[in-house]
C-alpha cells in the first residue's frame, strides 16, 4: 500500500514537515488541526478554537473529496480536560448525528498556544 500526501490549497498553512493529509489505501488520515485561520491567527478562547478547528477539518476533508459524515475516527487532544464540555458541545454540533469512534486526551500544550487540536481519519474506498 502506498502512503500519498494530498494537495489541500483551502487547509490553512503547515508548521511542519508534514502533510495535512494523506491517502493510505481507502482511508484518508488527517494531521490534526488547531484553531487556527488562513493568516496563521490563533481564535480566541476554546470554543472559537474548536469551531475554528472544525472549519480546518471541513477544508481539508473537501480538499480530499469527503466529509464528516465520511470519517470513522477522531482524536481530540485538550490542554485542560475541565473544557471537554465546550469542545464537546461544538464538536456534537458538527458532526450532528453522525457519531464516528473517538478519543479525547489532555495533553500538556499543543502548538501555537492552541487549546485544542482534532486529528479525523475517514473512510473513502
Amino acid at each position: 500500500m502506498s502512503v500519498n500526501p494530498i494537495p489541500t490549497p483551502n487547509a490553512p498553512p503547515v508548521a511542519g514537515p508534514y502533510s495535512p493529509a494523506v491517502r493510505a489505501g481507502d482511508w484518508i488520515v488527517c494531521a490534526g488541526q488547531v484553531g487556527i485561520d488562513a493568516n496563521g491567527k490563533l481564535a480566541d478562547g476554546v470554543e472559537a478554537q474548536t469551531r475554528q478547528v472544525f472549519a480546518n477539518i471541513k477544508a481539508v476533508l473537501g480538499d480530499c473529496r469527503v466529509t464528516l459524515s465520511d470519517v470513522a475516527k477522531a482524536t481530540v487532544f485538550v490542554t485542560d480536560i475541565g473544557a471537554f464540555a465546550t469542545v464537546n458541545a461544538v464538536y456534537a454540533e458538527a458532526f450532528g448525528a453522525h457519531k464516528p469512534a473517538r478519543s479525547t486526551v489532555q495533553v500538556a500544550a499543543l502548538p501555537a498556544g492552541a487549546e485544542v487540536e482534532i486529528e479525523v481519519w475517514a473512510y473513502a474506498p
